[in-house]
């Protein structure tokens, strides 16, 4: 009896976090159910997923285990990397996080949960913390504009690559311009995507720029050898004959060398990385891109812009968004659709709590340890490559192996150059004690060095390794931000008001369609600040990261079993990223097999605005198929177009469920056609969360699937970014997605060129969703799925006597989302899917998905995380709003005067003397008993769209525009 009892309590601790993940209990179902009028999950999955792709099996995974036995496992894993230090460099750097950072933003789910701030209303706070990251890049680099961040620096210098090409109308070549010390890793990406843009590369000395007939040139400051040159006249130059240049920059370099706007850069690209931000096996990190104000209106990626709201106070917005993929699609000017907002966040508050003073000592300490191992080195007779450093040196003529040997016995990692060379790059986290143990590796222990000697002699010589003409002048962070919060009381309060201003998951639902907001359990985050995670370098030798490659292993074992696919390529660090990823591979298989004529790409009209974008990114030609009045793809446009491009069809890119938020009856029928004219079926993952445990792409006819590891599989959205976008693809395609110059993968053609800077994209976060697998289990993640179709439709049932619900499946069920249209109200009231996405934040919610995939509309997911209390609540929310749309419908509050147009309502609205408007305060900012039990105020009011983007401001205002 005590064994049973103990197997039972053993049962219940592995189900814990099933139930724990999952919001409705089994009352919640049964009520629920009972509302659409089904007696079962499995009549309602029934009803909804097309019998002839649902698995008749539970997936081939572990039984589910519980919190502490997947952290205690994922503990022994982690113990099998071995962390040793690193002086390996090459874009990759050790650093001190400040610890008020790390336990106030990257492990606070205020920080960490959010949305990206697409509703600024309710979003001020990380938009200010991103808006010090543009001041940061641009102070630092000289430039006149940033952005608010982009995936990695090898993908930042791509895309300068493109904005080069797009933005320089007179020159005729195309040809790019790639200096040979750039980082192996970068022009290993940067060759990926001239392939399919059809641009030749030029990779030399970068003297021959001089004379190179170009549309553009990549540079890398310092050096990948560590070199420092002055660069003015090289860029001076080329811009002279009509070349746009590119520099790609070392963040902390920057505080003491001169800034490349000043020598005459037109773009500057680099990785935020050592601003505080672990190295974690490569990522996630905040790339920078930074452009000349010309460039303003072409430049990739998110920014942050300043506009006003209503009351004409100042209020952050994302700027310029009609260049984004989800409007401008294959003209958009690229496929970018994650940043790595929370990465940035965490670089500027870095920047903001050292200063300019804490920055220059910092950088001044890194410069001199590493001008004194050059000062030891050259008196033991040590030949350096250069004459001139910041914090990398080059070894030249010495005993590899013998340094090798002595590095190993001191858990050392160095970097070994093919010819026999050794560099060493030193960080923030280098010590004098670590400097004598570099003299013992670097030379024997009977070297005889005393760094205090060196010390003292490098002052009386006023020894540097940065050239007089390479020195920085110009003063940076000199906004009040940076100046102000030094002891760690007021930064935690600048932190916790910042805080304060956004809506997260930490204070309701948030029922973005097409996103899944769900539940980051606390669990599944705790282990990426462990050191033996955190702690690692990318390019750290096979032998130190046994924990690593068995954690991913294991996940792409997961996913291959959930997916039905034949190999998981882990690269892709964004849903977009892995959509490029795949495509590029259909490409390599197709020219492998004498096809590389096929082009033509089939896209949905439904589709997400990442599809055609990506397809134009590898030279597709973008021919859209029709969907029906139900929502569904037009078999007989599809028919029809599939024929009339059999020739050249290479792809179609369909999202299953769709984009509409059905399972579409006919996927198996629409796969066959296109394998009938030659075509591969790329089925995009974002709505993976429909089909887990139910039914998987691979099976019904995907032969590529980037997975979105940021929605499916529980990775936090970070108010923007990190995200993560492995694609799982049949064996034909196996050998020809991403490999990595640096770091080779198995199984993966030698040629086939990075999508990403890091072999596994951003691998410290990878613990994330192989934790939510582990502790979820096949029954746990198929019950997950199931919940999540049974919520949405709950919401659809309780919403649609009230806005119509637009696409439903043949059985009247919708999937895993529900649209509701707003175009009849908004014609018999004047009140728009805007409006009441904006009175949604005084019911204390942030909104659904606007206008996407059909404009005028509101797309819904509530996830399987949400309780059937919190669905009550935002359902009793959109109840209400539609009264109130009632009320003005009925004339009894004017169009332009009533809680929809007005919203959302602020502090300031109640303190407003001169209330005249005719509806009470009390209703206007307390309209739900929820709300007057917690209330989330917005920062601001409405912001005006129209006049940030005409008066473009991506820099901090002064204190006093605040305050006047």
């Amino acid at each position: 009896m005590a064994f049973d009892n103990r197997r039972l309590a053993d049962l219940a601790a592995h189900d814990a976090f099933i139930q724990r993940h999952n919001g409705p209990g089994d009352e919640d179902v049964a009520t629920m159910l009972a509302s659409l009028d089904m007696d079962s999950l499995d009549t309602l999955v029934q009803r909804t997923v097309p019998a002839d792709i649902r698995m008749d099996r539970e997936l081939n995974l572990d039984p589910p285990r519980s919190e502490a036995e997947a952290l205690d496992y994922l503990k022994r894993l982690a113990r099998q990397n071995r962390v040793a230090k690193s002086y390996i460099g090459q874009g990759y750097h050790d650093t001190h996080l400040p610890q008020v950072i790390q336990r106030n933003v990257l492990e606070n789910p205020g920080w960490y949960t959010a949305y990206t701030p697409y509703q600024p209303e309710i979003a001020q706070g990380r938009l200010e913390g991103l808006l010090n990251f543009q001041q940061m890049v641009m102070d630092l680099t000289g430039m006149d504009l940033a952005n608010a961040s982009l995936l990695d620096e090898a993908t930042a210098a791509a895309e300068a690559m493109a904005l080069c090409r797009r933005a320089n109308k007179k020159a005729k070549s195309d040809v790019f311009f790639i200096a040979d010390n750039v980082l192996p890793q970068t022009l290993d990406v940067v060759r990926t995507r001239a392939a399919y843009f059809g641009f030749e590369l030029l990779v030399a000395p970068v003297e021959e720029l001089a004379d190179a007939d170009v549309f553009g040139a990549l540079l890398q400051y310092p050096g990948d050898g560590g070199q420092v040159r002055d660069m003015a006249p090289l860029l001076e130059a080329a811009k002279d004959r009509g070349v746009m240049t590119c520099v790609a920059a070392d963040i902390m370099s920057l505080v003491l060398l001169k800034e490349p706007g000043a020598l005459g850069a037109d773009i500057v690209v680099g990785s935020s990385q050592r601003f505080g931000v672990p190295m974690g096996y490569g990522g996630p990190h905040a790339a920078f891109f930074a452009t000349t104000d010309k460039l303003k209106r072409s430049i990739p990626g998110r920014i942050i812009g300043v506009s006003r709201d209503t009351r004409g106070n100042p209020a952050l917005r994302m700027a310029m968004q009609t260049r984004e993929q989800h409007i401008r699609r294959e003209k958009a000017t690229s496929n970018i659709c994650t940043a790595q907002a929370l990465l940035a966040n965490i670089a500027g508050f870095y920047a903001v709590y050292h200063g300019a003073e804490g920055l220059r000592t910092i950088a001044g300490r890194i410069h001199r340890l590493t001008t004194l191992l050059a000062m030891g080195l050259e008196e033991k007779g040590v030949a350096l490559a250069h004459d001139s450093w910041f914090d990398t040196l080059r070894l030249t003529g010495v005993d590899a192996g013998k340094i090798h040997g002595r590095a190993m016995t001191h858990e050392i990692n160095l970097r070994y150059f093919p010819g026999g060379d050794v560099a060493v790059s030193l960080d923030e986290t280098t010590t004098a004690h670590d400097l004598d143990t570099l003299f013992d590796v670097l030379l024997g222990e009977e070297h005889g060095l005393s760094v205090s000697g060196l010390d003292e002699r490098a002052i009386a010589e006023s020894r540097t390794g940065i050239p007089a003409a390479c020195r920085r002048e110009s003063a940076f962070l000199t906004h009040p931000t940076f100046q102000r919060y030094r002891s760690e009381t007021e930064m935690l309060r600048y932190l916790k008001r910042l805080e304060n201003k956004d809506l997260s998951l930490t204070h309701a639902m948030i029922p973005l369609g097409s996103c899944t907001m769900k539940l980051n359990a606390t669990s599944e985050m705790v282990p990426i600040t462990w050191p033996e995670f955190a702690g690692i370098h990318p390019f750290a030798p096979r032998d130190q990261v046994a924990g690593y490659r068995q954690m991913i292993d294991e996940l792409a074992a997961f996913l291959v079993e959930i997916t039905g696919y034949d190999h998981i390529s882990m690269q892709p660090n964004s849903g977009a990223q892995g959509e490029y990823a795949g495509l590029v591979a259909i490409r390599r298989y197709q020219a492998s097999v004498g096809e590389g004529h096929r082009d033509v790409c089939l896209i949905p009209s439904s589709a997400h605005g990442t599809n055609p974008a990506s397809a134009a990114m590898v030279q597709m030609k973008v021919v859209v198929v029709e969907c029906d009045t139900f929502g569904n793809i037009d078999l007989a446009d599809l028919r029809r177009k599939a024929e009339a491009h059999s020739a050249n069809l290479s792809a179609i890119m369909i999202t299953y469920p769709s984009t509409h938020g059905v399972f579409e009856q006919s996927v198996r029928e629409v796969c066959e056609i296109v394998h009938q004219h030659g075509g591969q079926v790329y089925v995009d993952g974002a709505n993976m969360n429909a089909q887990v445990g139910l039914t998987r792409p691979g099976d019904f006819g995907g032969d590529v699937s980037h997975l979105n590891l940021h929605k499916t599989f529980c990775i936090p959205h970070g108010g923007g970014g990190p995200g993560m976008g492995p694609i799982g693809v049949k064996a034909h395609l196996a050998p020809f997605v991403s490999n990595h110059v640096v770091t080779p993968i198995d199984g993966v053609n030698a040629d086939c060129g990075a999508v990403s800077a890091a072999a596994f994209g951003s691998a410290a976060i990878l613990p994330i969703s192989w934790a939510y697998i582990k502790m979820m289990g096949a029954k746990g993640l198929r019950r997950a799925t199931e919940l999540a179709i049974l919520n949405a439709n709950y919401v659809a049932k309780r919403l649609e006597d009230h806005y119509p619900v637009l696409y439903k499946g043949v059985n009247g069920t919708v999937a895993h989302e529900c649209i509701i249209d707003i175009r009849p109200l908004k014609s018999s009231s004047g009140i728009s899917e805007e409006d009441i996405a904006k009175r949604l934040m005084d019911y204390g919610f942030h909104a659904p998905t606007m206008s996407f995939p059909v404009p005028g509309t509101l797309m819904i997911e509530p996830t399987e995380s949400e309780s059937r209390y919190e669905i009550d609540r935002f359902c009793d929310a959109m109840i209400a709003i539609r009264e109130e749309i009632a009320n003005v419908e009925r004339g009894e509050w004017p169009v332009d005067d009533n809680p929809l147009t007005r919203a959302p309502h602020t502090m300031a609205d109640l303190m407003d003397a001169a209330w005249k408007r005719p509806y009470s305060r009390e209703l206007g900012a307390f309209p739900s008993p929820a709300v007057k039990a917690a209330k989330i105020w917005p920062a601001v009011n409405r912001v005006d769209n129209v006049f940030g983007d005409r008066q473009l401001i991506c820099s901090c205002p002064s204190i006093d525009e605040y305050r006047d």
